[in-house]
């Protein structure tokens, strides 16, 4: 990967910002070229730090926005379990 395609995560990160609430799903369709499971697990990390906000939308549906500072429910600890690891043991 080159440096100006940016990192993983830059990247996710201006996809959402460029539409926010998005579902997980479209982020791997706008960009073509990572897998859903280096998708996921930046998602689950950026959850996790706070970074953005997981929403369930429906059964395993989720939208992704950028978190906000006002966003209900942040805590200053990061969280050890995201939305996305619960369902995915509930499943």
């Amino acid at each position: 990967m080159s440096l100006q395609q940016g990192t993983v995560v830059d990247r996710i990160l201006e996809a959402v910002r460029c539409a926010p609430g998005c579902e997980l799903d479209d982020l791997e369709l706008r960009l073509p070229d990572l897998t859903w499971n280096q998708v996921f697990l930046a998602i689950d990390r950026l959850s996790r730090t706070g970074q953005v906000r997981v929403t369930a939308k429906g059964l395993g549906v989720y939208t992704v926005r950028l978190a906000t500072k006002d966003s209900p429910g942040r805590s200053k600890q990061p969280s050890r379990r995201s939305p996305l690891r619960r369902e995915k043991r509930a499943a």
